[in-house]
């Protein structure tokens, strides 16, 4: 079997991303900027947390992160634009419990993200490995959301997607504003009704997920 480069392979990726709705663009992995204070915003103010098993506490923490992204050269980042079916929303289309609201932008991201990961890796680049974004949907409800008592890592085994599931970059301390801006992404916050969690008012979301390759 002939292996593609990196760079044929990053190219493969790209135009299999393209074909999926994503926007894609390369970068090296040591321009993905990793920040502890990320961690916090998923600690402090976001439903969430200790919810999902691609969400802290059980996604990796920023020192991990860093240490892993030491080992590649090579990465795709891909930006996701829109809201599939939700082109015509108004603030007050979206419910209190808006996670599953999301489902189909939720899904887009992540299904991509690992498509990319896995065509890389039959290709022969066994280190690919992908980060999306948002908490996982793939089920109504995370095992790890209905386990009682204490956080505890071994819930991950009674996970009933391990194959599919990815941290998120944010999850893993991934600031994605800084890491888009090395691509020239321009992202921003998008205000929401009242200041209230989920109530956007725009339905333009960009959303952002990463394949580290070799």
């Amino acid at each position: 079997m002939w292996l593609l480069t990196p760079f044929e392979e990053i190219a493969k990726l790209g135009d299999i991303a393209r074909r999926h709705g994503a926007v894609a663009a390369p970068l090296s992995a040591h321009e993905v900027v990793v920040a502890d204070w990320v961690r916090f915003k998923c600690r402090y103010g976001c439903k969430g947390y200790a919810k999902h098993l691609s969400c802290p506490p059980y996604a990796p923490n920023p020192e991990e992160t860093r240490r892993m992204l030491a080992e590649y050269n090579h990465a795709l980042l891909l930006r996701f634009d829109g809201i599939p079916g939700r082109e015509n929303a108004r603030p007050e289309d979206v419910p209190e419990d808006f996670h599953p609201w999301y489902r189909d932008l939720i899904l887009w991201v992540n299904r991509t993200v690992h498509l990319l990961e896995k065509t890389a890796f039959y290709d022969g680049h066994y280190k690919a490995f992908s980060f999306g974004a948002y908490p996982c949907i793939y089920c109504d409800h995370c095992v790890a959301e209905e386990s009682e008592g204490s956080v505890d890592e071994s819930v991950r085994r009674k996970c009933r997607h391990m194959d599919l599931v990815r941290p998120s970059m944010e999850a893993a301390g991934m600031d994605v504003f800084a890491t888009a801006r090395k691509v020239g992404w321009s992202l921003s916050t998008i205000p929401c009704q009242d200041m209230q969690y989920g109530k956007v008012v725009r339905f333009d979301l960009r959303s952002v997920g990463l394949v580290l390759l070799e």
